[in-house]
């Protein structure tokens, strides 16, 4: 398994598991907890959750998912934006840290842009860091301005990351974001990066992929692992999937296969508004 580098020198997977919409339906339970524990064993340590998804559900699935292997994990967690003043991201920390039962987040993201000054955010993350409840913080879903902003205001440029919607239909980040954070050495994390699975129907990639030996789903992974700053952190709810999708660390795209690709999902032309689901 590839590496990516935090600023901080911590090296994390190239590709990780994402868990929205886990561990909402009792049913999927035993199979979603199946599909982490086989991404573990893959090499896929880095978990993506977030007290927003299911109200906490999905922080509780990934402590199950994890039991007693705790130390093989990089958990990364969000605080919603209304939880994240000073005071009160650092309850929000206490209820993800009991509902992972664990006694740190290894990377703590603001979820997205609310009305709490970055300032104010920044020393509560950095409170949370002092105490040893979190290793590193970073932002989600913040655009090139808001990035800005935060280098702006006093320990804003030791964000770790900044988890964003990219992949072949969403390449608006390309244009000027992207740039600006490989400048200063911020990994992207991406999120969704196979639509939500839209992409698995495209026409165009299936016949890529078909041509290529690879199915659409690692076709559009490796298009996103040849860069060498961006983790992917797909969502698998079965084993079988989360097995393809660490197949996608196999498949080095070459320069013509990448510009079939552009051939098919254009890249910016302009700056364009950041893009979020």
């Amino acid at each position: 398994m590839r590496s990516v580098t935090l600023p901080s020198g911590k090296t994390v997977p190239c590709l990780g598991q994402g868990t929205w919409t886990m561990g909402e339906g009792p049913s999927a339970r035993a199979r979603e907890i199946a599909a982490l524990r086989t991404g573990l064993d893959l090499g896929l340590t880095l978990i993506d959750t977030a007290e927003m998804y299911g109200e906490g559900l999905a922080e509780a699935l990934v402590a199950e998912a994890i039991e007693g292997r705790r130390d093989e994990v990089f958990i990364v967690s969000k605080v919603y934006p209304h939880n994240a003043s000073r005071r009160d991201v650092a309850a929000a920390c206490e209820r993800s840290l009991a509902r992972l039962a664990t006694d740190r987040i290894d990377l703590y993201l603001l979820h997205w842009r609310g009305s709490v000054p970055l300032a104010e955010t920044v020393r509560g993350f950095e409170d949370l860091q002092h105490a040893g409840k979190i290793r590193h913080w970073g932002v989600s879903n913040l655009d090139l301005a808001d990035m800005r902003e935060l280098w702006s205001v006093p320990g804003g440029a030791q964000a770790a990351t900044n988890q964003l919607l990219y992949n072949l239909e969403r390449r608006g980040v390309e244009w000027d974001l992207l740039p600006w954070l490989r400048e200063r050495g911020v990994p992207v994390m991406a999120y969704s990066p196979i639509e939500q699975g839209r992409l698995l129907r495209h026409r165009g990639l299936r016949a890529f992929a078909q041509r290529h030996g690879m199915t659409p789903a690692q076709a559009a992974l490796a298009w996103l692992l040849r860069r060498e700053d961006v983790i992917a952190i797909p969502k698998a709810s079965s084993p079988e999937r989360v097995k393809e999708n660490a197949g996608a660390i196999a498949h080095r795209l070459d320069a013509a296969q990448l510009a079939e690709l552009d051939a098919l999902f254009a890249p910016p032309e302009r700056a364009v508004p950041l893009e979020m689901l």
